[in-house]
């Protein structure tokens, strides 16, 4: 199974720049490499200088890039079931052309490009898939669905599926409500079968992991690291952060005192909200960063002699569980000491200190109201139990 590596981060951070470098630094490495862009605002072309398009190009020895046409994935994935839902709000007394546009179900446009880089993966053409994100950790998201379907599909589905074929030829004299076919059925049960497999492969810290792509900048971090709890909260592996656009020494300018301190300061906020994983710098280049072989120079600098296809953190930072209606936050800290770990809250921060050592932690929805209820080190982890909203049975 080739490696894959999912490139997020809040848009203008240089995300697709990293993906891109990160490619063709591998194919350069002898692997047969793929860089795709999932996000509908497609700037894969512009960082290249080189036209991509909605199938894979090959720009270069080992490379490949491709631009997911989201209307075409939608088209050859969901089709039957845009077609059952826009005839649905017709006969409801909606304009077609509008019941059409309507019938895309949110999400669906995510789904439908993570499945084509799922394809990527298994058609053995390619060593190496590098996914360029939308700018969001909402995609991430989606890849836990299948899970939430699956006792659905499994369970209730085929009794659904049986009850409408016995009572449909009755309905359709009674009403003119469409009625859903076997061929909708069938088109919903190969969905969810392939998203099941979707999520075992991108849940496969071995095959899949996410990268963090960041600036110095405080908003920036902070969406950087709502992102991390969010994809470690949904199960997924991120292996490394990547911090662009340092001003370097050198740059003397006093326009530029200012913000190099700024970012200095900032950078300790890095170090402290994801430490515990491989952190890459990238300085701010005295031009654009466009075309091939400043996305080379790029790679260079960030990775020195690491491979970047390796996977280089392939443990989750922290994970929940819940029990009896209260929360435990699980953060592992296999060399700390007993006495020397400090916690303490703030809002929705979690902030752990050991010695000079600091850790950042930003708490999901879930965990952002709820008062700490207690702590406690054990089997080289700290423990964090939340009060919970529902009587402890």
């Amino acid at each position: 199974m080739p490696r894959i590596i999912l490139y997020t981060g809040k848009g203008g951070v240089g995300k697709t720049s990293a993906a891109a470098a990160t490619a063709l630094h591998c194919a350069a490495a002898g692997q047969r490499t793929i860089v795709v862009s999932t996000d509908p605002a497609h700037s894969l072309s512009d960082s290249l200088d080189l036209e991509v398009g909605p199938e894979p190009v090959s720009l270069a020895p080992n490379f490949w890039a491709q631009e997911i046409d989201v209307l075409h994935q939608m088209d050859k994935y969901w089709r039957n079931v845009q077609l059952y839902l826009s005839a649905l709000l017709t006969w409801k007394g909606m304009d077609s052309v509008i019941a059409e546009e309507t019938a895309i179900v949110p999400g669906m446009d995510e789904l439908a490009s993570l499945l084509q880089v799922v394809h990527l993966a298994e058609c053995g053409e390619y060593d190496t898939v590098i996914v360029d994100c939308a700018p969001t950790a909402e995609t991430l998201r989606f890849l836990s669905f299948p899970e939430a379907v699956k006792w659905y599909i499994d369970k209730i589905f085929p009794v659904q599926r049986q009850a409408m074929k016995v009572a449909r030829p009755v309905l359709r004299n009674l009403t003119s409500l469409p009625l859903p076919d076997d061929a909708l059925f069938e088109v919903v049960q190969g969905l969810t079968r392939d998203l099941a497999r979707m999520h075992d492969l991108m849940a496969d810290p071995t095959v899949s992991t996410v990268r963090l792509v960041l600036n110095p900048d405080k908003m920036v971090i902070k969406e950087a690291q709502r992102t991390l709890t969010y994809v470690s909260l949904y199960g997924f592996v991120v292996d490394a952060v990547i911090c662009n656009r340092i001003i370097p020494e050198e740059v003397t300018d006093p326009y530029f005192s200012a913000w190099r301190r700024a970012q200095a300061a900032n950078m300790e906020l890095v170090h402290e909200a994801f430490s515990g994983l491989p952190l890459f710098t990238v300085p701010m280049f005295p031009q654009e960063l466009v075309g091939v072989e400043m996305l080379r120079r790029m790679a260079e600098i960030c990775f020195g002699d690491v491979d970047p296809s390796r996977v280089l953190h392939s443990e989750q930072l922290y994970n929940i569980s819940k029990e009896n209606g209260h929360y435990r936050l699980t953060l592992s800290l296999p060399l700390a000491s007993r006495d020397a770990i400090d916690l303490t809250r703030k809002r929705d921060e979690l902030i752990v200190r050991i010695g000079n050592f600091r850790h950042n932690l930003l708490l999901p929805n879930m965990l952002a109201h709820l008062p700490v209820e207690g702590a406690r080190y054990e089997n080289g982890a700290l423990v964090v139990s939340f009060a919970g909203k529902e009587p402890v049975a």
